[in-house]
């Protein structure tokens, strides 16, 4: 016991703290990496390529589809240039829905922790993954994606910053910032929607909308609450595309 009566711990092994101190470097090492996504090699007839991501598109994305299977309905074919991707979350196979709309190369964002994790973080590097912190609140990786939409690169984000493990129809609290940087970089949103969690041989049906953009914010100095206004009337469109596809389901079926 301590002098003040509370029990003493104790000494740590140097092994141990030698052991902790190596990963945290490696951690870093992999973060370092990352620090600053390359943008994608720009082809004659100006599309932004990743040969990796397409490589990935056409292998895993396959095997995504037989465990996994969807239908993509809406804006199914998304143009060239930058835009931002903006979807909800259910599952860590959200990332393949938007690769099936286009063969250009798309910038992720995704937590720090992913980045720090064996093979990811090498993958991440090579798909030019955007790193954020678990709050959200990461300048760094606010200039890293108005960099790679200035230079006419796609982006895809998951406002709710997390996986949906609820089991409810409502979207988890978004997170500011895609408004945000689609008026700064004036870059369109393509929203879409998982309509519901999607189970291994269960088609899940995935909804496309138009792009928004929010053209009357151009050029001009934009409040937080604002943006906070503009990030919730996506919320709602995105609300809108979801209702309005299974109304027409509804119908259908009839």
């Amino acid at each position: 016991m301590s002098p003040d009566g509370t029990p003493e711990t104790a000494p740590r092994p140097p092994r141990e703290i030698k052991r902790e101190e190596h990963k945290a470097k490696v951690r870093q090492k992999r973060l370092d990496a990352n620090k600053k996504p390359r943008t994608f090699k720009v082809t004659k007839d100006g599309r932004h390529i990743c040969v990796f991501m397409n490589f990935l598109h056409v292998v895993l994305g396959f095997l995504h589809m037989l465990i996994y299977p969807y239908r993509i309905h809406g804006n199914k074919k998304v143009g060239k240039g930058a835009c931002i991707f903006v979807g909800n979350h259910f599952s860590m196979f959200d990332i393949f829905y938007p690769i099936r709309t286009t063969w250009e190369g798309i910038h992720y964002i995704c937590k720090k922790s992913i980045l720090e994790a064996p093979i990811l973080w090498k993958w991440g590097q090579r798909i030019g993954a955007i790193a954020v912190a678990r709050d959200g609140s990461d300048v760094r990786a606010i200039m890293e994606s108005v960099r790679v939409l200035n230079a006419g690169d796609k982006l895809c984000m998951f406002p709710e910053g997390t996986r949906n493990r609820s089991g409810k129809d409502e979207f988890l609290p978004f997170r500011a910032g895609a408004a945000m940087l689609s008026v700064k970089t004036r870059a369109p949103i393509v929203p879409f929607i998982v309509t519901r969690p999607p189970r291994p041989f269960r088609i899940t049906h995935v909804v496309f909308g138009e792009p928004i953009e929010f053209s009357e914010y151009y050029g001009r100095k934009v409040a937080p609450e604002e943006y906070e206004l503009l990030d919730e009337a996506l919320r709602d469109r995105m609300y809108e595309i979801r209702d309005q596809f299974r109304a027409s389901r509804k119908k259908e079926s009839k």
